[in-house]
């Protein structure tokens, strides 16, 4: 086994979300959050040399060398990756992401009440948060594809690099990828504005720069969605509001306070039967949530989130709870997650 469609096929065969082929390692896939090798021998130098030249275009290369990093998406017969290349002890490895083909539906990804009504928003920003490989995206996805089925609207994605491929059905769908449409999620924002969109997707909010310009298209009557690396709706809040100073922290306080309409915060956990349930927490931007927000008292949403289920806001608590009860996870999980969550 040494060219990469194998291993890519061998990875679709096993229904694996990830591959990882690193120097100097053996061969490995994830399925269901665990990692299991699929080979005997591990990767020379050469070979995961000879994998990265069949991945990335000369261009690609260059910037690989200059950053020791590269993002990209590769289609592998009917099936998308979403690759990252990088350095790790002075040689190369590959981390590969499978996409599926099929947008998943809402009722396949468990969607609360509150996900379900996010797609009929008109304005404002949804946030879905949570660690690296628990679906974010996916979550993303699916309610576009919804708005992309049940209305007229003008959708632009920006992505590093683009994951899921919408077709138009109702929506008219733009996808833009960062290195290849565009130089970067600021530099794109900048100009969406003169685009005519009604709905924005922002991959990541990484730098001020893109955190303040999706803070305005949702002040100007857009729906904005997008992603942050963070463990719990209210530590979302906070790293948005960290990331400022000053009258500039004030003034993001304020605009937030008034377009924030969900956080998303969701992880994946191991099942009885060995696979993996999503659980969410929900925090909803009522006018007490937008009080805290506006006045900076953000360590008090966590009981906010405790007190307001009638609103439809959900604690990660709850939501593990939940699942223990319809004998999806065992206790012993749900124990470790909740300790967890109570310790972060």
């Amino acid at each position: 086994m040494s060219s990469l469609g194998t291993y890519f096929d061998t990875a679709v065969k096993a229904g694996a979300s990830d591959i990882h082929l690193v120097a100097g390692e053996f061969p490995m896939i994830r399925v269901e959050g665990v990692l299991t090798n699929i080979a005997e021998k591990e990767l020379t130098e050469t070979i995961v040399t000879t994998l990265v030249n069949e991945l990335l275009s000369s261009d690609q290369r260059k910037a690989f060398e200059e950053k020791k990093d590269a993002d990209v998406s590769y289609e592998h017969g009917d099936v998308r990756f979403r690759v990252n290349v990088h350095s790790q002890d002075g040689k190369m490895g590959i981390a590969a992401r499978i996409i599926p083909k099929t947008i998943p539906t809402p009722e396949q990804l468990r969607f609360e009440p509150v996900l379900l009504d996010a797609p009929n928003l008109l304005d404002g920003l949804v946030l879905v948060v949570g660690p690296t490989g628990h679906g974010k995206s996916t979550t993303i996805a699916s309610m576009i594809e919804e708005i992309n089925k049940t209305r007229k609207a003008h959708i632009m994605t920006i992505e590093d690099p683009i994951e899921f491929v919408f077709e138009d059905k109702e929506s008219l769908i733009e996808q833009r990828e960062i290195g290849i449409d565009t130089p970067s999620f600021a530099s794109a924002l900048k100009h969406v504005l003169r685009q005519d969109p009604d709905v924005v997707v922002v991959g990541e909010m990484r730098d001020p720069e893109t955190i303040a310009t999706v803070l305005t298209a949702a002040e100007t009557g857009h729906l904005v969605f997008s992603t942050l690396h963070t463990s719990s709706a209210a530590e979302a809040i906070e790293r948005i509001v960290d990331v400022f100073e000053g009258a500039k922290q004030k003034q993001v306080l304020i605009q937030l306070s008034a377009v924030l309409r969900v956080v998303v915060s969701q992880q994946l956990i191991p099942t009885v039967d060995g696979k993996r349930v999503v659980a969410r927490e929900i925090l909803i931007n009522t006018p007490a949530v937008s009080n805290l927000i506006r006045e900076n008292n953000i360590a008090q949403i966590g009981s906010v989130l405790q007190t307001n289920a009638k609103e439809g806001m959900i604690s990660i608590g709850r939501a593990v709870e939940a699942l223990e009860k319809e004998g999806l996870i065992d206790e012993e999980t749900a124990k470790k997650r909740t300790e967890k969550q109570r310790k972060a």
